[in-house]
């Protein structure tokens, strides 16, 4: 969810948001072959005559996508005004383009390509005002190079010394096997003459796709609802599923909703809270709201679809103030995200 970034999100975004700004290119990186294996992402074609020169892929990370222009934070530090927090599959590419491209043309064409394939531009700065102040020549100060994502090691550490003409976007595509997202940063290096990569676009290319098994949590039975609510007054669900800031139910949470509907059909003097909860990932008026209005999303569904008494059902919003977990991964964030029934 977009959310203004606190100091110590601030220094875990940068390890999974541009990777490589800091990373381009030395003298060594600009003769660098194609990283062996490595393989363009199956959605989105590379700019004709690209070299992919740096490649990662890990089944499962996480990522920060940028929503909004760079500030300084209070620390005198660049920091992102918004990041949506992301996890699953995550796809690292770093291509150098070939002579004489202009970082426009390079950018049109892959903001062409997102397009075509269907994906939604969520932010966007093309070279001019903030892009230019905070994607340019301060951008390395905030990102850190590389890890392992690049095989030659010399070209991990390698910096970005000029770049010019920067340009980003971040995009946003839904499909039945899951969210798509897309970071992608265009920019021209125009540092020493002697650097073979001197005006040379470079494009870093972040993709992260939804994991499946975020969606394949077992789903909590009547059954077993019944039993929770006697035991303790209340039962978390974790089958109730929302796109990234929405609070539209997806479709995915059928099976959890038609047991919730079974359970209180079977209790129909029981009064529940449908109580919506949240990650500590964003500002807390958001979660608030966020958290209430997917709850009165699925007292609405109960009321609407399954002929559950409008009387019987509360919407509360609890936001990230009741975590049942740390919320320091994206393990603990999971368990936190959730709907509560809780007995009135």
């Amino acid at each position: 969810m977009s959310h203004a970034v606190n100091s110590r999100a601030d220094r875990g975004f940068v390890a999974g948001l541009v990777l490589a700004v800091a990373l381009l290119l030395s003298a060594g990186a600009a003769a660098q072959p194609e990283v062996p294996g490595a393989k363009d992402f199956p959605l989105i074609k590379r700019y004709e005559g690209s070299r992919l020169i740096g490649y990662d892929s890990r089944a499962f990370d996480e990522f920060k996508l940028l929503l909004g222009k760079l500030a300084r934070g209070d620390d005198g530090r660049l920091v992102p005004e918004a990041v949506r927090q992301l996890a699953g599959r995550h796809t690292r590419l770093l291509y150098l383009a070939p002579p004489g491209r202009s970082s426009l043309e390079v950018f049109r064409n892959y903001e062409a390509e997102l397009a075509a394939k269907g994906f939604t531009i969520l932010y966007k700065c093309s070279g001019e005002d903030e892009c230019e102040s905070s994607y340019g020549t301060e951008l390395y100060r905030v990102l850190y190079p590389p890890t392992a994502t690049l095989q030659n090691s010399e070209l991990s550490k390698a910096a970005f010394n000029v770049p010019a003409e920067p340009r980003y976007l971040a995009a946003t595509l839904s499909r039945p096997e899951g969210q798509v997202s897309v970071s992608l940063y265009v920019a021209l290096e125009t540092g020493a003459s002697h650097l073979p990569n001197k005006d040379r676009v470079v494009v870093l290319l972040d993709v992260v796709e939804a994991k499946p098994m975020e969606e394949k949590m077992v789903t909590v039975d009547a059954a077993t609802m019944a039993k929770d609510i006697a035991a303790t007054g209340r039962v978390a669900l974790y089958g109730l599923y929302f796109d990234t800031d929405k609070a539209d139910l997806k479709p995915e949470s059928t099976p959890a909703l038609d047991e919730l509907g079974k359970f209180l059909k079977a209790q129909p003097n029981l009064k529940v809270y449908i109580v919506g909860h949240t990650d500590n990932v964003g500002v807390f008026d958001y979660n608030m709201s966020l958290s209430q209005r997917r709850a009165k999303s699925v007292v609405d569904r109960l009321v609407q679809a399954y002929g559950i008494g409008p009387d019987r059902l509360q919407a509360v919003g609890a936001g990230l103030i009741a975590p049942i977990a740390p919320n320091d991964d994206e393990a603990g964030r999971a368990k936190n995200r959730r709907v509560e029934i809780v007995k009135q």
